[in-house]
Formats: structure tokens, C-alpha cells, sequence
């Protein structure tokens, strides 16, 4: 099968770049809001702060794949609660399916360009 713009190929690393920086300012926003909430637990604030960290690392392009996985465990637990108050398939759950494939998909992938990380 050919590529129907064969030109754009030589582009495929930007396309993680683009992600990543997507679920790292998601993850960054989700860490703001926990971390300034008032009436909030020792364990989501520690949360907050971790997923803090995976939102810098993402942006930044540093350790990308364990902070893409912090990701997976963070968006399965999410999907697995929306399931458990029986709102499965609703915009929500859709929302956190769409970032947990973007999250497999850094896992798998990489950091691409613009990364501190460098393939072995």
C-alpha cells in the first residue's frame, strides 16, 4: 500500500512530540487542581504531586516511557472507577480511553523529537 503523502513520513517523530506535550499539559493541569483543592487527603496530594512529575517529564522529554506508564496505571484506575459508578462509555470514560491510548502510545513509541530521552 502506498502512502498517499509519502513526503510526511520523514515527519513521523513529530507526531510523539505532539502527545506528549498534549498529556503532559493534561496531567499538569490534573496536578494543579488536585494540589490547590481545599479539602483533599495525604494520599491525593501525594498523587497530585506524582502526577506533577510525570506531566514535567513528559513536557520536558526526559524518562518519557516511565512517565508515560505512571500515565497507564493513572488512566486505568480512572476508567476502572467511572466503571464502577456504572458510567462506562459516557464523555468521561471516552476522555480517559483517548489519554490512555495516547499514554500506550508514548509507552511503545518514545519520546520523538525535541527529547532528552535518547534510544539505547
Amino acid at each position: 500500500m502506498l502512502s498517499l503523502f509519502p513526503s510526511l513520513l520523514s515527519w513521523g517523530q513529530l507526531s510523539p512530540f505532539i502527545l506528549r506535550i498534549i498529556l503532559g499539559c493534561v496531567f499538569l493541569y490534573w496536578a494543579y487542581t488536585a494540589i490547590r483543592s481545599k479539602n483533599i487527603s495525604t494520599i491525593e496530594y501525594v498523587f497530585g504531586y506524582i502526577e506533577g512529575v510525570a506531566g514535567l517529564l513528559l513536557i520536558a522529554g526526559l524518562w518519557v516511557q516511565g512517565a508515560a506508564l505512571v500515565a497507564c496505571i493513572k488512566l486505568v484506575g480512572c476508567i476502572i472507577g467511572k466503571i464502577r459508578t456504572g458510567a462506562f462509555l459516557t464523555d468521561g470514560v471516552n476522555y480517559y480511553l483517548i489519554l490512555l491510548a495516547i499514554a500506550v502510545s508514548l509507552l511503545l513509541t518514545g519520546a520523538g523529537f525535541f527529547a532528552f530521552d535518547l534510544p539505547l
